[in-house]
């Protein structure tokens, strides 16, 4: 047996079915079999060579055994497997229910009739999550359940009760209520006055007020940000080898903790990070959102340091868009598109060409920070001044090309020099960080070294200039590098150990340092591929010596440089780029002695315009001119943008240049086989999956199309009402969150390797509910945390647990941990220590080491008493490759994953951290003050203290034990103890 034992369908005569059988098949068996075994047991790669999509298709040599035996279940292998207190199949997702295995037990008793010439065949398509989401009607509980029903969610998980003979829980007391649902709702623990009000208040409706006004609490915003935060993998640094920072992450976290506390209507909050900028233009929102595309980690190194044109860095903007694709479709759509990445999904209804057609949508996109204007009217003046700027460039460019037809070079080779140095505006004028090329050091100055060029074919050589380089190491400034004895050599063989031409020797004596002066050789037209400059004496560095050259120009007899863009090879060669390599040799860009700046070849460039126009040319050019500089003016009087990290057109050069310097367009995408770079196939157009007939897979966009529309169609096709998975997915997760499982136990997964719903109907309901009644999240809360399932008591009860030991039913409340964040939060309140200020750059409770390279996050050297640390966790600068180490033992998500669910382990490092971290020994002794100032005696102290951490008085045992601890360790221990307790960090 490999994956189950062989199959071998013996079909007789006596078993082919007539229309009636035929039809009960086909209602009853075959779904079962089409969504539950054929995703493994169908065609040539069926799993233990067991085809179950004919009567009598078995694979050859399957081996033996019966796997249905016509009128006998007990006697049939296919019964054996699916029956049972453990069945073994299906091996993947959830296990039959019990009416689909007795379906399956009636066929067989039934003489297992299959209709002739039948094929079944797996739908996709044909799954649970996939099919249209309608409202289905609220089950008739009857009398006695509408009495315990308090809302619709109610009759769904009483009915589900009534079918496994199971009963509802009674209702928790109200201590326990307050503190779950200020914890779900806030994440922090209600203040005693406010335990103390609640019990007090007889009103019937207490409760409902207590959760509006937690609802209306900025408090929420920050407690259901963290959750989305989770799913959209948001850190405040890149991860992988060079973890750098990301200082300007933060606002799309605040862009979510906003939107959660305005209540944003779900389908605008999907949009948003999707497409904000293309949808709601001008908006603060819209390109703040766009940080959720850029949440996750980045790798520095492939994209920074590695150009696009190689294969390593290809793979890494490859990675880089598959996850975009992966978080966008996970989160909002609960859709494990990744899967085709290198073949076609083998479950879901996703192929490599659907995979490949969303990475079209984020073809143009990569990760960097994007400016943007905080208020609307600002941003919406920067538009209309952009237009404006936008059509006198163009206006003036015409004029440009009309010059440039008459001017010829000496205006192209203007336009390089300014393009180049408006791309490097950083850079002084003169010099680029492309240096040059630099060899190997040597410890002694009568060493030999040498470079040299390809020219490709031999060429008459008129002239060679050597151009020095100008570095501030060591304060040697121009000429660093230059030998001090060298020659330059012409030849055809590359080895030069023959037919060798001596175009300049200066070996005899020292040659002055140029400084940025050019140093120029007549080469007498010689006809030669390859030239060598050879250093034999090199210059001094700092106790060592070196040779460098910023750029070898060869002219040809008509005076063009044929050295430009040729190959490169040396004895050796620092390569560090783009200050150092060997194709700087030949790039056009040294440094100059007189050099000018970008003001002065912006001039020179206007006068050749301007002369090579007729007069009403330039009296238009002049007036555009004007015009253009008036828009520059208002446009810096404008306030200073923000900048977000985001999803965006990345502008720079380098390795890094992104799709700016292109005008944005996006990349071509191809269908890679297998995944794999070097095996490209057909281009793809942008577009989705195709898993609903209503909604198109492919979007119907112009070829010319703004990258952002290829964005604005997914957004809208992930909120479109007609998706089935949007809102299942969403209703879903919050679900979870209040119960500690979902109505699906796999949220980023509702696909057919996720699980099934316990509650179908219930999550169809909710969805439904959600979608068509404004979507909103406090609605949603509302209707959850008001229903009697969830006010249930937590208690356990040894009869039920034996029907249903896992409370699928949800015939109890679950005891749910405090997550991390939680745990903290609570333990600064508690201290009076939690500073509430929202919003802004995050704290860092770390230190760093080697910030300019790798940088090292060290918490050790931070002090807890830092009031800058005492904020809300959510706002905590957080960094991905070195966790931090009191949140991690308590199982802080991991910002390098999407976290749909978190882990919940119960490690005795979480009790050394509860008791021995040094924020909780420092929030343990300000616990301890804040006790004694607001209570009398030990005794009254520890009642307090029972109070503020747990909302509630102490037994007589727990306060004569803590009293005993107090006198003998202190009261500060004491505190640390109640931190530790079970209670304080456990919701009930």
């Amino acid at each position: 047996m490999r994956y189950l034992l062989p199959f071998w369908l013996a079909w007789s005569s006596a078993t082919l079915a007539g229309e009636g059988d035929a039809a009960g098949f086909r209602e009853r068996v075959a779904p079962i079999l089409a969504g539950h075994c054929l995703r493994c047991h169908q065609g040539k790669d069926a799993k233990g060579d067991v085809d179950l999509t004919t009567a009598s298709g078995v694979v050859e040599g399957a081996g033996e055994g019966w796997v249905v035996v016509p009128g006998q279940p007990g006697e049939s292998r296919l019964f054996e497997v699916i029956s049972g207190e453990k069945p073994t199949m299906p091996k993947s997702g959830d296990r039959l229910s019990a009416a689909q295995v007795e379906a399956i037990r009636a066929w067989i008793a039934g003489g297992a009739a299959w209709p002739s010439g039948e094929a079944l065949k797996a739908d996709p398509s044909d799954w649970w999550s996939l099919r249209p989401l309608a409202r289905p009607p609220v089950p008739d509980v009857g009398p006695e359940g509408s009495r315990w029903a308090r809302t619709p969610v109610d009759a769904f998980i009483l009915a589900g009760l009534k079918s496994r003979g199971l009963t509802p829980s009674p209702e928790a007391d109200r201590r326990t209520l307050i503190r779950r649902v200020a914890f779900d709702l806030t994440g922090l623990p209600p203040s005693p006055e406010e335990v103390r009000a609640f019990l007090a208040d007889p009103a019937p409706d207490a409760y409902e007020r207590l959760v509006d006004r937690l609802l209306a609490s900025p408090r929420y915003g920050e407690r259901w940000g963290r959750h989305w935060l989770d799913v959209a993998r948001y850190g405040d640094t890149h991860g992988y080898d060079k973890d750098q920072p990301r200082p300007n992450a933060w606002p799309y976290r605040d862009y979510v903790i906003r939107a959660f506390n305005e209540d944003r209507p779900y389908g605008r909050f999907v949009r948003e990070q999707v497409a904000g900028d293309v949808l709601y233009p001008g908006t603060a929102d819209g390109v703040e959102a766009l940080g959720f595309i850029a949440a996750g980690p980045w790798d520095f190194i492939g994209h920074a340091e590695v150009p696009e044109t190689k294969l390593d860095g290809q793979l890494a903007r490859l990675l880089d868009r598959d996850d975009m694709v992966s978080n966008t479709m996970n989160a909002f759509a609960g859709l494990t598109v990744q899967c085709a990445r290198c073949h076609d999904h083998k479950f879901d209804p996703v192929s490599q060409e659907d995979y490949y057609s969303l990475q079209a949508v984020f073809a143009a996109l990569d990760r960097a920070d994007r400016e943007y204007d905080a208020d609307p009217a600002i941003a919406a003046r920067r538009m209309e001044l952009e237009a404006r700027r936008l059509g006198l460039v163009r206006e003036i460019d015409g004029f440009r090309s009309v010059a440039r037809a008459k001017v010829g070079a000496p205006l192209a080779e203007l336009d390089r020099r300014i393009s180049e140095r408006e791309a490097n505006p950083g850079s002084r004028p003169g010099r680029s960080p492309a240096y040059g090329y630099h060899g190997g050091l040597s410890p002694v100055a009568d060493a030999t070294r040498w470079v040299q060029g390809d020219l490709g074919r031999p060429v008459a050589i008129a002239r060679v200039v050597l151009h020095a380089c100008d570095d501030d190491f060591n304060r040697i400034g121009p000429g660093f590098g230059f030998p001090a004895r060298f020659k330059v050599e012409a030849s055809d063989d590359p080895a030069f150990g023959s037919g060798v031409a001596v175009v300049a020797d200066r070996t005899g004596e020292d040659f002055a340092n140029p400084g940025l002066a050019p140093v120029s050789f007549d080469a007498k037209n010689l006809p030669f591929r390859y030239l060598r400059v050879t250093a034999t004496r090199l210059a001094p560095r700092q106790g060592d010596y070196n040779f460098a050259l910023a750029e070898v120009e060869v002219f040809d007899p008509a005076g063009a440089n044929i050295a430009r863009g040729s190959t490169v090879t040396s004895l050796d060669s620092i390569e560090a780029p783009p200050r150092w390599r060997r194709a700087n040799l030949v790039d056009g860009d040294y440094p100059a002695d007189a050099p000018e700046g970008l003001p002065e070849l912006k001039a020179r460039r206007e006068a050749l315009v301007r002369d090579a126009l007729d007069e009403a040319g330039r009296l238009a050019l002049i007036e555009a001119t004007r015009a253009l500089a008036e828009v520059d003016r208002e446009v810096s009087a404008l306030p200073s943008r923000r900048k977000v990290y985001a999803g965006t057109i990345h502008t720079g050069t380098g390795a890094f240049r992104g799709t700016g310097p292109d005008g944005g367009r996006p990349r071509v995408i191809r269908v890679l086989r297998r995944g794999e770079l070097r095996d490209p196939k057909q281009v793809v157009g942008p577009g989705t999956a195709p898993i609903c007939r209503d909604l198109p897979s492919r979007f119907d966009l112009p070829p010319g199309a703004p990258e952002g529309e290829r964005r604005a169609a997914l957004a809208r096709w992930l909120a479109d009402p007609k998706n089935p998975l949007t809102w299942r997915a969403i209703v879903n997760r919050a679900w979870q969150y209040h119960f500690g499982r979902g109505l699906v136990d796999s949220p980023n997964d509702l696909g057919r390797m996720g699980r099934t719903p316990s509650h179908p109907e219930l999550l169809d309901w909710l969805a439904a509910d959600f979608r068509d009644g404004g979507q909103s999240f406090k609605s949603l809360h509302r209707t959850i945390v008001t229903s009697a399932v969830y006010r249930q008591s937590s208690a356990d009860d040894r009869a039920k647990a034996g029907t249903d030991a896992d409370n699928v039913s949800l015939w109890r409340m679950n005891r749910r941990r405090l997550e991390a964040e939680a745990v903290r939060d609570s333990v600064l309140l508690i201290a009076g220590k939690l500073d509430l200020s929202m919003g802004g750059p995050g704290f860092r409770d770390f230190a760093v080491e080697h910030p300019e390279h790798s940088p090292h996050y060290e918490y050790k050297l931070f002090d807890p008493e830092d009031p800058r640390s005492h904020r809300r966790s959510v706002y905590r600068f957080i960094v991905r490759s070195q966790p931090q180490p009191f949140l991690a033992a308590l199982d802080c998500a991991d910002p390098s994953m999407s976290v749909d669910k978190r882990n919940e382990s119960n490690t005795a490092l979480q009790a050394l951290a509860l008791l021995n971290d040094r924020m909780m020994v420092a929030m343990a002794g300000h616990f301890a003050g804040r006790l004694e100032r607001e209570a009398g005696d030990l005794p009254a102290r520890l009642d307090r203290a029972f109070l503020l951490a747990l909302g509630r008085q102490p037994a007589q045992d727990e306060r004569q034990s803590l009293f005993d601890h107090a006198r003998k360790f202190g009261l500060a221990n004491a505190c640390r103890v109640i931190f530790n307790l079970n209670e304080f960090v456990f919701v009930d």
